[in-house]
């Protein structure tokens, strides 16, 4: 097993951790910005050198949260990457704000959306950039020439994209080089598995980046029957391997996948970031890996 993860090639000259540290609940870790940049050298030192940020996370504060956290570490920072995302435009009670939750990856709203994380982050560029969630009103040739001003100008490494299907990932594809989909993926959630989600990435070898690996909690619900299969498989493993935890397993059964994912943790604690990199050194068998599948969907495969 390895504690230090390697990096994982995106795009040309993109590369992410293969633990990345999810910054969607910062805000209510109660940190002050130097104990967050103490946290941010603690993930750097496991090799967790990538942070996961939306310009909504935090009500929108985030992003401005971590640019303070990155001065408090003092230096260029330039041994961390940045991924963030936009496109939800939440509803304001200031004036001029949206009247509705809406999606916006109009080219105007992404372009500032940059900018912005840019000036908050104190960063030149955006190492990856993701539109946020699937817009019905996509218009994927303006999004496509967008996308390939801001990776000339160089404020983004490369563009990708979250929570979209095969189809959406296919369609946009086609006029758009995605470096990644963000997309969930656990024994709680497999439908990426079989609805081709998973298979178009592979199919033109666009590594994944996995949220919520470990089911939003429910690994650890008690009261939660798939949650008890599973750990309960995962603890056999565990046993028949003479581990001294299961937990990384969790994080094994997902890194198992052919497509090299990457997986995001939500976590404020370094032991949970180090089970996430402890998970990325075991390469569990087909048979273990069926054996959390049969487990988390209650019946083996046809």
């Amino acid at each position: 097993m390895i504690e230090r993860v390697p990096a994982v090639a995106l795009a040309r000259d993109v590369a992410v951790s293969k633990v990345v540290a999810g910054m969607w609940r910062v805000m209510r870790w109660g940190m002050s910005r130097e104990g967050l940049a103490r946290f941010i050298d603690e993930c750097v030192a496991l090799g967790v050198t990538s942070f996961d940020l939306a310009d909504i996370y935090g009500g929108g504060a985030a992003q401005a949260f971590f640019g303070e956290a990155l001065a408090a570490r003092g230096g260029n920072n330039d041994d961390i990457q940045i991924i963030t995302k936009a496109g939800i435009r939440l509803p304001s009670s200031s004036g001029g704000g949206a009247r509705v939750k809406h999606y916006d990856s109009s080219a105007a709203h992404l372009r500032r959306s940059v900018d912005e994380a840019l000036s908050v982050l104190g960063r030149e560029r955006i190492d990856l950039f993701l539109l946020h969630r699937p817009d019905p009103l996509l218009d994927r040739d303006e999004l496509a020439e967008l996308a390939h001003r801001l990776v000339a100008q160089g404020k983004i490494g490369a563009f990708g994209v979250s929570n979209f299907s095969a189809r959406e990932f296919d369609w946009l594809g086609a006029r758009v080089p995605l470096a990644s989909n963000q997309i969930e993926f656990s024994p709680f959630h497999t439908a990426p598995l079989d609805d081709g989600t998973l298979t178009a990435m592979n199919a033109t070898d666009v590594v994944p980046m996995i949220w919520s690996p470990l089911g939003g909690g429910r690994l650890f619900d008690e009261s939660n029957e798939t949650g008890s299969r599973v750990r309960e498989a995962l603890q056999q493993i565990q046993r028949d391997r003479g581990l001294p935890d299961w937990i990384p397993l969790a994080y094994a059964w997902v890194f198992r996948l052919p497509s090299r994912p990457v997986v995001l943790t939500g976590t404020s604690r370094v032991d949970g970031i180090r089970d996430a990199t402890l998970g990325a050194g075991i390469a569990l068998t087909r048979e273990e890996w069926f054996y959390v599948l049969e487990a988390a969907r209650g019946h083996s495969v046809a």
